[in-house]
């Protein structure tokens, strides 16, 4: 199983940069919940607390389509070396602001900041595997094992993040996220070997082809998706309270993750000969039934044995997603159009867990897991309705040329 793994690492420079990227995507899953840790513990209002890490969530969703867009035309380590010192200094910032208990608006401006300039890692690493793995089955590959880091992030974030913020200090959950960008973030951006090449400025402009159809149906399957991913969050903390064992909700998402995680590894050491648009259809099916299988949960072993089942469908359909932006995105835009599906992400984890958290509050955890089963049915609803686009856009592969049609 592990074979496609090795031959797509044994490319040159592809597991220093992997490695690299590893070490910087750990702020994902970490800076927004150590925001709320450190916040809620330093001024003991969950609601601010929440709040900021909105801000923080939201303004990166918005702001980091645009810095893929300036990374494309001018190069990763060109845009985004000032751009994470500045992150830095803004989360550094942020932490500062919060241990002197400054105004609210105080961490709303850090945040942003924060939020504004640091990009998205993992849409830098598909962009290389992009540029030096030439057929589909190894860009599957190389896209599922992508799926697998983030997972792998998703499973020791949150506990380190939980561990440093409640057993050493509350804002040390937002130190580990600042050193890694620091280390990951600029070795990574130091091997300028296998960094993609610069496109410069388009000579025309006649229209926008990154707002095609295909491309705006998985930006909703993916918000979606992240509808799914933030309601699952404040629902199983919910649940778990309910249960009278709230310190047991980091083990239930972890087995969420590790479900994810397997399947990521699972699905990716073996080509598929069968549609991408089927591939893609199948796995927001699985993802729909599964997450409607956390409804019929009533006690928190059978809630982390059905979430370890449901993650088995959310890395295909994040791998499925982001092998159509290989086929329906311009190769001279290519760490942008990765970078809007992580951003559509982003956008749904803070929108599903400010609906759901609205929900539980009125109707307890079970209606939380409801938002989230009806997430999941949304994005199964558009990938059907959406089979005839997704099935042309699969059938044709944009050239250079299309960048500037």
């Amino acid at each position: 199983m592990l074979k496609p793994y090795r031959d797509v690492l044994a490319r040159p420079g592809a597991l220093r940069f992997t490695l690299a990227g590893l070490i910087a995507r750990l702020p994902t899953p970490m800076v927004g919940l150590g925001i709320v840790l450190m916040v809620s513990a330093l001024y003991g209002s969950y609601g601010m607390a929440g709040r900021v890490s909105a801000v923080f969530v939201v303004v990166q969703a918005v702001c980091s389509p645009q810095l893929a867009k300036l990374v494309d035309r001018y190069g990763q380590a060109r845009v985004m070396r000032p751009s994470l010192a500045v992150a830095c200094v803004g989360l550094t910032a942020l932490v500062v602001a919060a241990v002197q208990h400054a105004p609210e608006a105080v961490l709303y401006l850090a945040a942003g900041v924060s939020g504004a300039t640091m990009g998205s890692i993992g849409a830098l690493v598909r962009a290389r595997w992009s540029g030096i793995l030439t057929t589909p089955a190894e860009m599957h590959t190389a896209y599922s094992l992508e799926s697998a880091l983030d997972e792998l992030t998703f499973i020791g974030g949150p506990v380190i993040a939980t561990f440093l913020a409640t057993g050493v200090t509350p804002w040390s959950a937002l130190v580990v996220p600042i050193v890694a960008v620091l280390v990951g973030g600029y070795w990574f951006l130091s091997q300028r070997e296998t960094e993609p090449p610069a496109t410069g400025r388009p000579p025309r402009r006649t229209g926008e082809p990154m707002l095609s159809g295909a491309l705006l149906v998985l930006l909703v399957i993916f918000l979606a998706t992240g509808v799914v991913f933030g309601g699952i969050d404040v629902s199983v903390v919910a649940f778990t309270e309910e249960h009278g064992a709230p310190a047991t909700a980091g083990l239930v998402l972890a087995a969420v993750a590790l479900g994810s995680l397997i399947a990521a590894l699972t699905y990716g050491a073996r080509p598929w000969t069968s549609p991408l648009w089927l591939r893609l259809s199948g796995g927001t099916a699985l993802l729909a039934v599964g997450t409607a299988a956390l409804l019929a949960a009533g006690s928190i072993p059978v809630l982390a044995a059905v979430g370890f089942l449901a993650g088995f469908a959310i890395a295909p359909t994040i791998v499925n997603g982001n092998s159509f932006v290989q086929l329906i995105v311009p190769p001279r835009r290519m760490t942008e159009g990765f970078t809007w599906l992580s951003a559509a992400i982003g956008i749904g984890v803070s929108l599903g867990a400010s609906v759901s958290g609205s929900v539980i509050d009125l109707h307890g955890a079970r209606a939380g897991f409801a938002v989230v089963a009806a997430a999941a049915a949304a994005a199964l609803l558009v990938s059907l309705v959406a089979v005839p686009a997704l099935r042309r856009a699969g059938e044709r592969r944009p050239t250079l040329d299309d960048a500037t049609a």
